[in-house]
This record gives C-alpha cells, sequence and structure tokens, in this order.
C-alpha cells in the first residue's frame, strides 16, 4: 500500500469533505494507495476548525494560514485546495511550480487569461500530475450510463441535455457572497461554477461544442450587503446554452447546457440525458440510485428502470444492495485521482477526473457564451 501525503488549501466546505473522505479511506477494498492528510492551510482559521481537521485525521503535522508554508513542507506531496476563483491562477501556478500533485476546484482560473497560465505551468512542469474536481459522474448508475456510451448502445446521436440546478439563492433577502462579485467570481457567474461539473461527461464522450446561442439571467440584481444596506450582484445567475456538437460519426446534434441557482424545487439537481437512434438513457441526482433507459433500435419505445445499489467503480466494503449519495461519489473520485497518479491512466474512460484539457475545453465554451449573450449570436468555439 502505498502512501502519499497531502496538504489542503482551503478548510471550509469542501476541506471538510475532502477529508471527510480520506478518513473513510477504508471503505475502499482494493487500493493499492490512500491518502494520508498531514497539513491544511486556512487564511482564516479558527482554532475549533483546525482542531476537527487535529482530532478527526489524527495524522495533522502542519496547521498554517500562509499556503506558502504549506508548499515548502518538503513532506507534501500533493494538495487539494479549495479557494475562490480569483486565487486560482496565483495558487494553482505555485502549487505546481512547487512540484506538488494536484487536485483543484472548478473552474480552473477565474477566466480564459486565468485558465491558459494555469495550463503554461502543467506545460512546463510534465512531471507534476494535475486535475479537476468534479464528483457526479461517479454514481453507480451514471458510471453504467457512461458503460452505454463507451458500447455505442445510442447509435446516432439525436440530442443531449446536461444541467446543474439549485435554488440556493432563491431567497432574495440572502446576503449577498463572493459569487455574486465578478471581481471574486468572476464574469462567468454561475457557469463558472457550476458548467464542469455537466461538462464533463459529454466532454469525455468526445462531444465537445462546436458553436453555442446563450441566453443568460441576472435575476436578483440587488441583494442585502449583511451591513444594513444593499449591494450590486454583478453575476448571472442562470445560464442556458444551446450548443452545436458531432457524434462519433461526425454527425451534428444540439446540444443544451444549463446552469442555474434560481431552479424552483431544486435542490442540487446534476441530470444528463441521451437520446439516440437505437436508445435513450437518463439520470439524474434526485434518483441518485437510478437509471432509466429504453432500448428499441425500430422497435417498441419503452421506459425501464434500474435501480442500482453500491456498485461502485472502485470497490467498497459496503454491500451492493446499499445505496450511494453524495460522501460516497466524493470517496470514488478521490479514489479515481489516486489510481491515475500512481497507475498513470484511469481504470476506465470515464472513471477518471477533469482533464486541464477539459478545464480548457470548458473556458473556451464559457468564454464564447459570454460572447454570444453580449452580441445576441452565435458564437463558435474554439479550444
Amino acid at each position: 500500500m502505498r502512501t502519499i501525503k497531502f496538504g489542503i488549501i482551503g478548510i471550509g466546505l469542501m476541506g471538510r469533505e475532502f477529508a471527510s473522505a480520506a478518513m473513510r479511506w477504508p471503505h475502499l477494498a482494493d487500493m493499492d494507495v490512500k491518502p494520508e492528510i498531514i497539513a491544511i492551510c486556512g487564511s482564516p482559521m479558527t482554532p475549533e476548525e483546525a482542531a476537527w481537521y487535529r482530532d478527526g485525521l489524527g495524522t495533522i503535522t502542519q496547521v498554517t494560514e500562509d499556503y506558502k508554508e504549506l508548499l515548502a513542507n518538503p513532506e507534501v506531496e500533493a494538495v487539494y485546495c479549495a479557494v475562490p476563483h480569483f486565487l486560482h491562477e496565483r495558487f494553482y501556478i505555485d502549487i505546481i511550480e512547487a512540484g506538488k500533485h494536484f487536485l483543484g476546484e472548478k473552474p480552473f482560473g477565474i477566466d480564459l487569461a486565468a485558465n491558459a497560465a494555469i495550463n503554461e505551468a502543467i506545460k512546463q512542469n510534465p512531471d507534476v500530475f494535475v486535475r479537476c474536481s468534479s464528483e457526479f459522474p461517479f454514481a453507480p448508475a451514471m458510471q453504467r450510463l457512461c458503460d452505454m456510451i463507451e458500447a455505442d448502445e445510442f447509435g446516432r446521436i439525436i440530442e443531449v441535455e446536461a444541467g446543474f440546478l439549485h435554488s440556493s439563492d432563491m431567497d432574495v433577502n440572502k446576503n449577498i457572497n463572493w459569487k455574486r462579485i465578478i471581481k471574486a467570481n468572476g464574469e462567468y457567474g454561475c457557469m463558472g461554477d457550476l458548467g464542469i461539473h455537466i461538462c464533463h461527461v459529454p466532454f469525455r464522450a468526445g462531444w465537445m461544442p462546436k458553436s453555442v446561442r446563450a441566453v443568460l439571467s441576472n435575476l436578483v440584481p440587488e441583494r442585502p450587503d449583511g451591513k444594513g444596506g444593499m449591494a450590486v450582484c454583478e453575476t448571472w445567475d442562470n445560464a442556458v446554452l444551446l450548443c452545436e456538437s458531432e457524434d462519433a460519426g461526425g454527425n451534428s446534434f444540439p446540444l443544451t447546457l444549463k446552469t442555474q441557482r434560481m431552479a424552483p424545487g431544486e435542490k442540487n439537481t446534476w441530470y444528463l440525458t441521451i437520446k439516440g437512434m437505437k436508445g435513450s438513457a437518463k439520470f439524474t441526482t434526485k434518483n441518485i440510485n437510478s437509471l432509466e433507459f429504453m432500448r428499441y433500435n425500430g422497435g417498441e419505445q419503452a421506459w425501464c428502470r434500474e435501480d442500482m445499489g453500491h456498485e461502485t467503480t472502485f470497490k467498497s466494503i459496503t454491500g451492493g444492495i446499499f445505496e450511494t449519495g453524495f460522501s460516497d461519489t466524493i470517496l470514488q473520485m478521490w479514489a479515481a485521482f489516486m489510481y491515475e497518479l500512481v497507475h498513470g491512466k484511469p481504470k476506465k474512460k470515464f472513471a477518471g477526473c477533469v482533464t486541464p484539457e477539459e478545464a480548457r475545453g470548458s473556458h473556451a465554451l464559457f468564454t464564447a457564451a459570454l460572447n454570444s449573450y453580449k452580441k445576441g449570436s452565435v458564437e463558435k468555439v474554439t479550444v
């Protein structure tokens, strides 16, 4: 069993999820590599936050508010980083140039220029393994759908729709946060924060958009500033992108992508629907353990539903009859990162984290979408 010593930069919501996944590593039955989190960095960091990591993990040897101190630690081999988008370029480049293997949060740069600078650092440091976080495709039912893509069970693609919808901002009295400020979040708005999740599987399938027509919405122009006044909301709440893509046979089809913070009735829903000439399938995290599909190829067209248990790509001690949840997909994603780091390739095509090339594709798409909305035009997507 090989041990990779990790540092975490950014100890908030997602940092805690990753630390918790490390605590659950014995759930994975057949892994030949494991993470050991030895360093954490948060700025600022309360004693209570530091204690949560120290007490829960029992392996922390470094606690710092300066991420460069963490990067200077020769014991740290790899880093998970979850910081606001405006910090991505500086932090990610410093991590890569420090020679640390790296799993970072989306969108991998606040804009296209920042992403290009990060990719240049990756190019200059080829021995550093770099991936982007996106956990939803690791649900067993979604992995089954991905197997259908690989097996060409859809035939010629008729259309594909993917989306990430939630209602966290439906409360118009909710105080403004950094995601509604261009300087911190970037002009992409909801696309930058949610979009890589919905691009992950289509891009891995080879369905990179050729063009896009975007409709963007800023539905709540002002929010309370937390100080008794109001602040301007500068970023997009919702985005609908109608793209033209091509299937493996070079046939054109519509690819519709939605990222929405203002989606009534949606808690945190990620979905993918594929319709083809031989078959169709659809998955949604509303029913995370179920896959709906049709196989017809000219015959009857009736939806079937398969309920799946804990049939994960990376085997678990959890019984196959039990069901999967969000924390399980986080554990599977980290297993995918660790597996590819050690073995040099994913366990299977759709069981790998988002690559820097796929993240670059998302930036090309979101930049074209911004131009499309400003001009009211269809824009080419140039990667």
